[in-house]
């Protein structure tokens, strides 16, 4: 009876044990996810994601996309955000510089961060930035206006693609979120603002 007993507990133990683990494993992944999904979309373009440049292009083609710009806050942001010009035209492997306008209204100083992507999605994987303000946070003093840089450059390799040649257009969408962990009720400034879109 005692070796039974024995043999059972050890069973009980293992499975508990392995039970355990699976649990942590299972915790792990979950938290892996986000970041190891990201890290493909920008590998792979997945999703609209655009791609990170170490530089600007080396060859620019002839064929010509034209750029929308796009942009959102999330509902708990209250800045002005937007582009200071809706859409350029640019040849393949040109790099452009575009900037998008954001401002603080209230009487805080709120941080935000932008994510982003490309439509149509097929053409992130071809999308590649060179330089963005998406990049870290963003801190904004109230009443603060500030004008934002994206580099970027449409990948010359997009023109040996069957799949993107019907692809003329292209828009990059950022939506900014709030960063601060108490976003207490806020103030509008006395002061009113003019909208992000100048042109």
């Amino acid at each position: 009876m005692t070796r039974a007993n024995d043999r059972q507990q050890r069973r009980n133990r293992w499975t508990a044990g392995i039970t355990a683990g699976v649990a942590v494993a299972m915790l792990g992944a979950a938290y892996a996810a986000v970041p190891l999904y990201s890290l493909f979309c920008q590998v792979t373009g997945l999703g609209g994601t655009p791609q990170i440049a170490q530089g600007p292009s080396t060859a620019v083609g002839e064929r010509t996309i034209k750029v929308r710009f796009n942009a959102d806050t999330a509902a708990d942001l209250p800045w002005r955000f937007g582009p200071v010009r809706r859409e350029i035209e640019v040849k393949v492997g040109e790099t452009a510089l575009v900037f998008y306008r954001a401002e603080n209204p209230t009487d805080r100083p709120i941080s935000g961060q932008a994510g982003y992507n490309v439509t149509p999605l097929k053409a992130g994987a071809y999308f590649s930035k060179v330089d963005c303000f998406c990049f870290s946070e963003q801190r904004l003093q109230p009443g603060q206006t500030v004008e934002m840089p994206v580099s970027f450059f449409i990948d010359p390799a997009i023109v040996d693609d069957p799949n993107l040649n019907d692809v003329t257009t292209i828009t990059l969408s950022y939506v900014f979120y709030r960063l601060d962990e108490a976003a207490p009720p806020v103030k509008l400034s006395r002061r009113p603002a003019a909208p992000a879109d100048v042109n």
